[in-house]
């Protein structure tokens, strides 16, 4: 494995755990199963949403 790779693990993880938090409680919060796939969806690109919201809090 090349040093690259390595110094990468810790944010893989964190963002697998995160991945992993985001579709449980999206799938979990979903009322059909559209609302579900849609949540799982989601759970891909929440750092995204984070960022974004993130951003608008702290430019107002």
């Amino acid at each position: 494995m090349s040093r690259d790779a390595q110094k990468n693990a810790p944010a893989s993880a964190i963002y697998g755990l995160g991945f992993i938090g985001a579709a449980i409680y999206f799938i979990a919060n979903a009322t059909s199963f559209w609302i579900g796939v849609l949540g799982f969806l989601k759970a891909m690109v929440w750092p995204v949403f984070l960022v974004y919201h993130a951003f608008d809090k702290l430019l107002m």
